[in-house]
């Protein structure tokens, strides 16, 4: 019986840069992938900037760090913000690419890297006449086909990839722009108030609606009965980096969360040149002041509609009595007259 097989694709230095080797290379432990290095200084990731219709040509270099030669696949790839925690990510190599994944072409699609080596690739990225304007963030990829198989019951294959970041900008107009969206309260009250930790959980979604990469900052603020300031907090489990179009759907805990109040909270996001708020209505009442209330209500209104029947009820009618028959009177006799 053959185990069951599971392919993944584990894209590390993709979602951070590792100081490993040269300025914030992008690294796994086994090789790395950075830009070939300026004549002025090296380069963490690839800063390009192009004109609609413009070629521009660069280099990659891509470093064995073990002692047996490797080989990769070599793919130029775009980027989007993870679903999970907003982290950079790229497309797989079998992916639709819209943007530098298509544009960008190395001179080779495969290299062999020997133990201990590196070897320097061209690439060519040649920008459309009709490209939108703004940032199109990528990377240009290392690949191991390699399956990892892995063991046990469930065969877990793996392949790894590496890749360089590129920030490509189209000259043009730039527009930044960020909203708030779906912003949802959750909360989790105790039974008996003060028995029990009393939190709320807070959902939104980060948008960006512009065509150039960000920096959010997102302000918490939370406002109860009479104005009373009830949490003020920045954010930090934000994206570092929101990319043009992407959407990032987050969570934001709330400890100690009053348990018997009412108020507001407002979500702030801001980045360079952009700023925009959302908030909503929060309404914290313990799970048995609830039961009590209802149960107060549901007798009480029992009572009501049982009094108001009683004062509904009619009176029982009064059969009318008969009107009393006349007696008939006796004709009087008249006397007679005697002769």
């Amino acid at each position: 019986m053959r185990k069951p097989y599971v392919l993944l694709l584990s894209l590390i230095g993709l979602f951070c840069g590792l100081t490993a080797g040269p300025a914030h290379a992008a690294d796994n432990g086994s090789w790395s992938v950075y830009p070939v290095a300026s004549q002025v200084a090296a380069r963490p990731y690839f800063y390009l900037s192009a004109d609609p219709g413009q070629t521009i040509t660069d280099k990659v270099a891509v470093a064995n760090k073990t002692g047996k030669p490797l080989t990769f696949r070599l793919y130029a790839a775009d980027a989007y913000n993870t679903a999970r925690d907003g982290g950079f990510a790229v497309r797989t190599v079998k992916e639709r690419m819209r943007g530098v994944g298509a544009w960008a072409k190395p001179a080779r699609s495969r290299v062999t890297v020997p133990g201990h080596k590196t070897v320097t690739v061209p690439f060519t990225l040649h920008v459309p006449q009709a490209a939108e304007p703004g940032d199109h963030p990528g990377a240009i990829v290392a690949l191991d086909e390699r399956v990892d198989q892995g063991s046990g019951s469930l065969a877990l294959g793996v392949q790894r990839a590496v890749g360089a970041r590129v920030y490509l900008r189209v000259s043009g107009p730039t527009v930044p722009a960020i909203s708030v969206e779906n912003m949802h309260v959750t909360h989790h009250q105790p039974l008996v108030p003060g028995l029990g930790d009393s939190t709320a959980t807070i959902s939104y979604t980060l948008h960006n609606t512009g065509n150039v990469t960000l920096d959010p900052k997102v302000e918490l603020r939370a406002r109860g009965l009479f104005g009373r300031t009830l949490l003020a907090r920045d954010l930090t489990r934000i994206p570092a980096e929101l990319l043009p179009g992407q959407r990032v759907r987050l969570t934001e805990p709330w400890r100690d969360a009053p348990q018997l109040d009412w108020g507001d909270i407002t979500l702030t996001a801001s980045a360079t040149g952009t700023r925009e708020s959302a908030s909503a209505s929060f309404f914290a009442l313990p799970w048995l002041v609830v039961a009590l209330a209802f149960a107060a209500g549901a007798v009480g209104g029992a009572l009501f509609v049982r009094a108001r029947r009683g004062r509904a009820r009619p009176s029982e009618p009064v059969r009318p009595s008969r009107p009393a028959r006349p007696t008939p009177s006796r004709p009087r006799s008249s006397p007679s007259a005697r002769p």
